[in-house]
């Protein structure tokens, strides 16, 4: 540890009250920051990372939050100063100026009542003192350093106007606006694409070496980190397990917490039969390697099984669009093809990966086959029934057979309802099974193939974690006995190792009850492990289509390429 550093964290330890008493959220961490650094925060979620960046910004709420002991000292280029001890007016003056934060979720953290462009102004008018010509001038000047197309729009567009990745890219202009000595990215491209995610960390490393920042990154992607940090540590129910440069930690992690975090990343350069989980590596496990998870079952062998039954799914020069600008009167005169000409085959047994970035037209595309939407045009024909010529009654019966599995399991559970309920519900409007209590048997066994406990049976959305929710997901839509189901970016916003435990879920119970699957999601390495084949998505189109391997090692599109080199690359 440097003399100078430019931030030391010593035995930092944070609890919070609770109904059951206090739980130690942190226990007594210690690191440093030098100038010029990456330092990588990496665990699962609820292992203590952000509450530790929250503390160093002094952010936590006081009560339930209480950090019990410890120091964190800034470098003040003149003196060091214990960030803890300072009053709440001192601290003003290092919050947003010396120290920024870029959070997780930039919708939440922008505010939707004032542009983009002013929210930024504000910060400069109070920090550095500029007239508010002068502001806007450099805020302009800050959206084109993060590369924000037309910057002069987006200085007058509302949050909710701009994508995703845009919004992350104000939020860092935000935390670059007063050259902080210190900048804490707090998860900022878990949601996002894997192309938009390679950007946002080039732009991070471009913006690094030019202002000489010190960055703390905070992820659950031990991939992230290996693409942007030069020294990492991993934390794991609130203690730092391990740490080292990022080199070393993944060529020889030492704690099998890591090793497991490192191993339940899908990989692209072996097939494996199922994802490794912490669980593997934990406890009595600590001998298992990743050779014990490869795949013995060839790519020609599958194939040749598919190839011998008919399609199960037949979708014909399929259009989706929606109307962009409306005449006086309300009547659409121009549209955007959210989907456009497409074609392809599913067959039983079968998991059909597809690929893109955000706004091709994936999920409009699953939602078109469902009927969720309507088609403007093209057939979707399922078991050689046009959907198409179905009236809304014969729809609904039909949607026993073919169901979604939504990307954000929160908002697709009713909050009011106990989650058994939510399971029971369709059960009970497609009248399976002959009463309630044969219903609320069936919902227990599915609660337990789905890994959760009977006493779910009876808690609400609010009171699970993400994954869990995902599971109750997956338990409703197996309620009603489907064939095929259609998996929607179903895993994006989980941990690598939740995520590894549902995908092994989803492939148990492909097998256990003969399902076909549509496996939509942005990251191609997850769906190089899911899928037999892929097809690539691009502008509403299909650019691409077939043998997953074929696919990943010989691309035939410089998109596909580039979706390919945007997965983060991880030292094995």
């Amino acid at each position: 540890m440097s003399l100078n550093s430019l931030l030391k964290v010593e035995n930092l330890s944070v609890s919070f009250k609770t109904e059951a008493g206090l739980i130690e959220a942190v226990s007594d961490a210690s690191f440093h920051l030098e100038k010029g650094e990456t330092l990588g925060i990496v665990g699962e979620s609820g292992s203590g990372k952000s509450v530790t960046a929250l503390s160093i910004m002094k952010l936590l709420p006081v009560p339930p939050a209480k950090i019990s002991s410890g120091k964190i000292i800034f470098n003040d280029r003149k003196n060091e100063l214990d960030l803890l001890q300072l009053r709440e007016k001192e601290l003003q003056k290092f919050r947003g100026n010396r120290i920024a934060m870029i959070f997780q979720e930039p919708m939440t953290s922008l505010n939707p009542v004032y542009s983009c462009g002013k929210q930024i102004s504000e910060i400069l008018i109070i920090h550095k003192k500029l007239t508010s010509k002068e502001a806007k001038k450099r805020t302009i000047q800050l959206f084109k350093e993060v590369k924000l197309p037309r910057p002069e729009s987006i200085y007058d567009a509302y949050p909710h106007q701009i994508s995703g990745g845009q919004k992350q890219r104000v939020m860092i202009a935000m935390a670059i606006a007063c050259n902080p000595d210190i900048l804490i990215a707090d998860e900022p491209t878990t949601a996002l694409d894997v192309t938009v995610q390679k950007s946002i960390l080039e732009l991070l490393k471009s913006l690094q070496q030019k202002h000489e920042m010190g960055i703390i990154f905070i992820t659950h992607d031990l991939g992230v980190v290996a693409e942007i940090a030069d020294h990492a540590l991993v934390m794991y129910k609130g203690k730092i397990v391990e740490e080292g440069p990022v080199n070393k930690l993944f060529s020889e992690p030492k704690h099998p917490y890591t090793k497991g975090l490192i191993a339940c990343r899908p990989r692209t350069d072996i097939k494996l039969k199922r994802l490794p989980t912490i669980a593997d590596f934990m406890e009595d496990n600590e001998g298992q390697s990743i050779t014990d998870f490869i795949s013995k079952i060839s790519t020609q062998e599958k194939k040749e099984e598919l190839n011998s039954v008919k399609p199960v799914l037949s979708v014909g020069h399929l259009n989706t669009r929606f109307p962009i600008s409306s005449n006086l009167f309300g009547k659409p005169k121009s549209w955007v093809n959210a989907v456009d000409d497409v074609s392809f085959e599913v067959f039983p047994g079968e998991t059909l990966g597809l690929v893109g970035e955000s706004g091709c037209g994936k999920t409009t595309l699953g939602r078109s086959i469902l009927m969720l939407t309507k088609p403007a045009s093209g057939q979707v024909f399922y078991k050689e029934k046009n959907l198409n010529s179905f009236t809304p009654a014969q729809i609904r019966d039909f949607r026993q057979k073919m169901q979604i599995i939504f990307q954000d399991p929160y908002s697709s559970l009713n909050p009011r309802k106990m989650v058994g309920e939510a399971i029971l519900e369709p059960m009970k409007v497609h009248r399976l099974y002959k009463n309630d209590k044969e219903r609320k048997e069936n919902v227990m066994e599915l609660l337990k193939k789905t890994g959760l406990s009977p006493e779910y049976f009876y808690r609400y959305p609010h009171e699970l974690s993400g994954g869990q929710r995902q599971r109750i997901c997956i338990a409703r839509a197996l309620g009603l006995k489907p064939e095929f189901i259609i998996c929607d970016e179903s895993v994006s916003a989980l941990d690598v190792s939740v995520q590894a435990q549902i995908l092994n879920l989803l492939n148990d119970l492909k097998r256990e009850f003969n399902l076909t699957y549509i496996f939509i999601s942005h990251d191609l390495s997850v769906v190089k492990y899911m899928s037999d084949r892929m097809a690539v998505m691009k502008e509403g189109k299909i650019v691409e289509i077939g043998d997953t391997e074929n696919i990943y090692h010989h691309p035939q599109t410089n998109y596909t390429q580039n979706l390919i080199d945007a997965i983060p690359k991880v030292f094995f």
